[in-house]
């Protein structure tokens, strides 16, 4: 049986419609019910919904053979996984986004709120700019409106919030897309089923 974590939303639902087209379906997943762990003995896997930023955790330590997890939860935590495949979902990027009238002051230190501490700080050293981080959990976009930060790092899809909010975004940091990883052992030990997982889902990834 490979465990399969799956983030919650609609990251999740369409990773399962990539692996559903793969024949690996699971029809009680699609059961509205509150159940959490599905799983089909006939195609040996066993599907589970995590909060998103969870997969890397769950796969990490071996509680998930393979997972989908975002570019971004990979960056920010640097689990000790496999990357198997982009699968060419869920595209976005990690950007910087200030007021359009922002102008950084190199002469002082750059105060930037994000959800994500260590993408921030990462990107800012390769600057050799020296940085306060303000973590915040929601409504990054408001920081700078009401003078907590100079600037915000966070994911943007459209740019339609940050430009409803006087904001728009300054600098791209990364493309961010959806990931196939897998947990190291399970690799191992898991290797034929992993990859007829991995050669199925292929057939369905437009990049």
């Amino acid at each position: 049986m490979i465990n399969i974590a799956l983030p919650k939303g609609r990251l999740g639902e369409k990773a399962y419609a990539m692996l559903e087209a793969a024949g690996y379906e699971c029809n009680s997943i699609k059961e509205q019910n509150r159940k959490l762990i599905f799983e089909n003995p006939e195609k040996g896997v066993r599907y589970f919904w995590v909060k998103p930023s969870d997969v890397v955790i769950y796969v990490e330590r071996g509680a998930a053979d393979i997972g989908i997890a975002g570019k971004d939860i990979i960056l920010e935590y640097s689990p000790d996984i496999y990357e198997l495949e982009d699968l060419g979902i869920g595209k976005c990027r990690m950007a910087v986004a200030a007021k359009k009238d922002f102008c950084d002051r190199r002469d002082r230190t750059l105060r930037v709120a994000t959800k994500f501490p260590n993408i921030a700080r990462s990107f800012y050293s390769k600057q050799s700019r020296e940085i306060d981080i303000i973590k915040l959990n929601g409504s990054i976009e408001i920081a700078p409106i009401l003078g907590l930060s100079d600037v915000i790092v966070d994911i943007v899809e459209t740019g339609k919030t940050l430009y409803e909010n006087d904001l728009e975004p300054k600098q791209d940091i990364v493309d961010i897309s959806a990931i196939l990883v897998a947990n190291k052992v399970s690799y191992k030990f898991k290797n034929a089923e992993i990859n007829a997982i991995c050669e199925g889902i292929r057939k369905n990834i437009t990049k």
